[in-house]
C-alpha cells in the first residue's frame, strides 16, 4: 500500500475513528490490475472529515469528499444508509456507525472487500470466493438493487465483460426482467458505461450480454460486425446506439472514420483529407497495418493546402487572371497531380504545369 493511503488511514484513526479501503481498489489488487481510485469508508462524520484534513470544500451530499494527492484520486465517505431512492439517486441518507450496514448497501460482492492500514483484507460477504469463481454477485436482492438503481445492470455487464466474470443466474434474470428500467438513464451515464465495455478487448462478450438481457433494444443499439480498435472512436464508428448523444466534434469525427472504412483503403488522399489520426483509427478497423499508414503518412509530398509550393496571387499574375473560382479549381488540380505523383511540389515546375494546362483557357 502506497503510504499516501496508508497515512490517510493512520490520519482517521488517530482521531479514534475506523477507516478502510474498500470496493475497487482492494478488488482490482486481489486481480493484479492496479488503479489509482481510491474508496475510504469511515465512520467519522462528515464535519469531522473536514476537520481532520483541514478542507475548505463542501460534501458531496452523501457525506464524502474527494481528494486528489498526485496519482490518486481518493473518495472519503461516511458509513451510511441509504433509505429511500428517486430516479436512481438516494435522496434519504442515514450516517450509521457500522461497517457491515455499509458495506450491504453497496452493488455486487466483488466490490465489497475492505482493506485496513496493515493490508489486512476484511471480507465480510464472501467476495474473494466470488472472485475466485469469476462471478458477479449482487448484494442482497438483485430485483430491488436494480430498481434503485437500473445503472448497475449496466455495471454488471462491463464487470463481466471486463473481467470476463460470469453473471450470477439470479442477477442475469433481475436484469432481463428489468432491463426496460436503462431507459430512464441519462445518455450521459449510459455512454459511459458503453464506452467502458466497448474499450475492453473482451467487447463481443460485452456485446452478446447486452443482447441476451435485452438491454441492446432498449438503448437502441445496432451492428453488423465490430472489430477491436484501440481508440474508442473506432468503436463508436461501427455501431449505431440511439440513446447516446455525441458531441459535434465526435460525431464528425466518428462520420469521417466511418468514410475512411467505406473508401477501404488509405493512400495519400485519405491521408490528407482526413489526416494521419483518423486514418490510423480507421485502418484497424480496415486491417491496414500502422506502420504502412505512417510511412505514407511520413512521406506525404504535401500534408495541407499551405504546403504547396505556389500561392494564388501567383497563379492570377502568371495567368493574367483576376480573383475568382478559378484560382480555387486551379489549386485543388494541382494538390491532386501533386498526390497523385505526376507533379512535384517546386514552384519552377508547379508554373510550369498550370501554364502548360490553362493558358488557352485564358486565351494567351
Amino acid at each position: 500500500m502506497d503510504k499516501i493511503i496508508k497515512n490517510i488511514l493512520k490520519k482517521i484513526e488517530n482521531e479514534g475513528y475506523e477507516a478502510y479501503i474498500v470496493g475497487g481498489f482492494v478488488r482490482d489488487l486481489l486481480l493484479n490490475n492496479p488503479t489509482c481510485d481510491v474508496d475510504i469508508c469511515t465512520n467519522a462524520l462528515p464535519k469531522t472529515l473536514k476537520e481532520i484534513f483541514k478542507l475548505n470544500q463542501t460534501s458531496n451530499g452523501y457525506g464524502g469528499f474527494n481528494i486528489k494527492h498526485k496519482k490518486y484520486t481518493i473518495d472519503i465517505t461516511t458509513y451510511r444508509k441509504e433509505k429511500k431512492y428517486s430516479n436512481r439517486h438516494p435522496v434519504e441518507v442515514e450516517y450509521i456507525n457500522n461497517l457491515f450496514e455499509d458495506i450491504k448497501r453497496r452493488d455486487f460482492t466483488i466490490n465489497s472487500l475492505c482493506m485496513d492500514k496493515n493490508e489486512n483484507i476484511i471480507d465480510l460477504l464472501g467476495a474473494k470466493k466470488d472472485l475466485q469463481n469469476g462471478v458477479i454477485k449482487v448484494i442482497g436482492n438483485a430485483e430491488e438493487k436494480f430498481k434503485e438503481d437500473p445503472l448497475r445492470m449496466l455495471r454488471a455487464i462491463r464487470f463481466a465483460t471486463i473481467l470476463d466474470f460470469e453473471i450470477d443466474p439470479e442477477a442475469f434474470k433481475a436484469i432481463c426482467n428489468n432491463s426496460n428500467l436503462v431507459d430512464t438513464l441519462s445518455s450521459e451515464r449510459i455512454k459511459e458505461e458503453l464506452a467502458k465495455i466497448l474499450s475492453s478487448k473482451n467487447v463481443h462478450k460485452g456485446l452478446d450480454l447486452l443482447s441476451k438481457t435485452g438491454v441492446d433494444k432498449v438503448i437502441g443499439l445496432s451492428y453488423n460486425k465490430v472489430l477491436f480498435t484501440s481508440d474508442i472512436l473506432g468503436m463508436w464508428a461501427q455501431i449505431d446506439v440511439k440513446k447516446i448523444r455525441f458531441s459535434k466534434t465526435e460525431s464528425e469525427n466518428i462520420a469521417k472514420i466511418r468514410t475512411l472504412v467505406n473508401i477501404g483503403k488509405i493512400s495519400n488522399f485519405e491521408l490528407f483529407n482526413y489526416g494521419l489520426y483518423l486514418c490510423l483509427v480507421a485502418s484497424q478497423i480496415i486491417n491496414v497495418d500502422f506502420q504502412i499508414v505512417n510511412k505514407i503518412y511520413k512521406n506525404l509530398p504535401i500534408k495541407s493546402m499551405a504546403d504547396i509550393d505556389i500561392k494564388g496571387d501567383e497563379i492570377m499574375k502568371l495567368l493574367k487572371i483576376e480573383p475568382s473560382k478559378k484560382v480555387s479549381e486551379i489549386i485543388t488540380d494541382i494538390k491532386i497531380e501533386i498526390l497523385n505523383g505526376r507533379l512535384k511540389n517546386r514552384k519552377h515546375d508547379i508554373k510550369k504545369y498550370v501554364y502548360r494546362k490553362w493558358k488557352n483557357e485564358y486565351g494567351q
